[in-house]
């Protein structure tokens, strides 16, 4: 298992709950969440990848189980990565994910890539 399918299933039952439209793919050897056809979140291994933006990015990072995300050496600003002692309980899964969805209408969506056919 390359991501927490339990965890993965939480995040699309918030989402249906709440009426956002999503798509679900696999992507960076785990699951993404797109909405309005950005990355809003997804999950990598056990942890919760959000994308909440630069604004709310540093007090984010004094909360309890939420760390820089870091692929390469270096932080992805406005992006975070959540351990489990942050999004146990739903109450807490749900102020991450509408953190992430408060900030994803100001998102940029990257850019189409076109098909070499």
């Amino acid at each position: 298992m390359a991501y927490n399918e339990y965890l993965a299933e939480r995040v699309a039952r918030f989402f249906t709950d709440s009426k956002t439209q999503f798509r679900g793919m696999k992507m960076m050897g785990g699951y993404c969440f797109m909405v309005e056809e950005k990355m809003c979140v997804g999950v990598v291994r056990d942890e919760l990848m959000a994308r909440i933006g630069t604004y709310n990015y540093e007090a984010a990072l004094q909360k309890e189980g939420c760390k820089e995300m870091n692929f390469t050496g270096r932080a992805m600003r406005g992006y975070v990565f959540l351990t489990e002692d942050a999004t146990d309980l739903d109450t807490d899964l749900e102020y991450w994910l509408q953190l992430a969805l408060d900030f994803n209408p100001l998102a940029k969506a990257s850019k189409k890539r076109k098909s070499k056919l």
